[in-house]
């Protein structure tokens, strides 16, 4: 037991990246949990922070364990919090990362819903374009649209988007509307962090089309804007235009082809999932579930 509570200084230590900071979390003395942290070392026989005055690092071996003691650590709270929970509403705080222009453009009313109906939950939300480390950060749960890449982490898939084409009465007016997905190649299409090629289906063909324009962006959000002010063709999913196509500002073109389906996961470090964590997820995907996904 003495081993595991030290695993778990060290794990606090690490997230707080530095003994005050850390001790003044958990109301033990700085001298304490430095010297508890200094006999872990020494049992195992490395080091594994680096002190200075300001602030602690990992050494290599420190990284290495880190990732083994937070896994271990938080399966040891989950086990108390699961049984805890029978009886009690999930609580604290839902560290989530979100892709931000879908997130801002369509998920406000379920993450409102879920406030409400969980008012013993608070919030801690990062709509920044980066990726999110599950392991060195401390996030319940990141939704990404696509897959992670990384198969240490957990992906639950939410949702399928359908993807399709759009661009401004203004630009279709000053370049003509492509009849087929060919002409898309005489036109100014945006790439949004992806190749050149777009791949299109109309249910029974599939054709792939090497498209070009003046701007290579990594912002929905900006894209989406620029196509509204003439500057070029999208191709994104309808729920992140929808504001867009009510106002008239967006058009969609060639109706009958789809671009490839853009799915929506959850993405965690483990299946292992406090109530929290595992409420939010359930109440998004039914959420997607009811919405014209699909």
């Amino acid at each position: 037991m003495d081993l595991l509570n030290d695993m778990g200084l060290f794990v606090e230590v690490v997230k707080a990246k530095g003994f005050r900071r850390a001790a003044d979390a958990m109301g033990v003395s700085n001298s304490t949990l430095s010297r508890r942290i200094g006999a872990l070392e020494k049992s195992i026989g490395l080091r594994l922070l680096h002190r200075t005055t300001r602030k602690v690092e990992l050494t290599e071996a420190g990284q290495i364990y880190f990732e083994r003691c937070k896994r271990i650590i938080d399966e040891a709270k989950l086990a108390h919090e699961q049984l805890g929970e029978m009886l009690a509403q999930p609580s604290g705080i839902l560290r989530v990362s979100f892709p931000v222009d879908f997130a801002v453009t369509y998920l406000g009313p379920v993450i409102a819903e879920f406030a409400r109906r969980y008012p013993s939950i608070s919030f801690d939300f990062d709509f920044t374009p980066r990726r999110v480390n599950l392991v060195s950060e401390p996030f319940d749960v990141a939704i990404r649209m696509g897959e992670s890449g990384d198969s240490q982490l957990v992906a639950r898939k939410l949702a399928s988007l359908q993807t399709g084409l759009y661009a401004s009465p203004d630009y279709l007016q000053r370049m003509g509307e492509p009849d087929e997905p060919a002409q898309l190649q005489q036109h100014e299409c945006f790439n949004i962090s992806s190749p050149n090629i777009w791949t299109l289906h109309d249910g029974a063909q599939t054709v792939k089309v090497a498209v070009a324009g003046r701007f290579a962006l990594n912002s929905v959000g900006m894209a989406r804007r620029l196509a509204t002010l003439g500057m070029g063709i999208i191709l994104m999913p309808e729920e992140v235009v929808a504001d867009e196509l009510a106002r008239g500002s967006l058009r969609r073109l060639l109706p009958q082809w789809q671009g490839a389906p853009s799915s929506v996961y959850a993405i965690t470090e483990t299946r292992l999932l406090p109530a929290k964590t595992q409420r939010f997820i359930e109440f998004l995907r039914e959420y997607l579930a009811q919405s014209p996904l699909e």
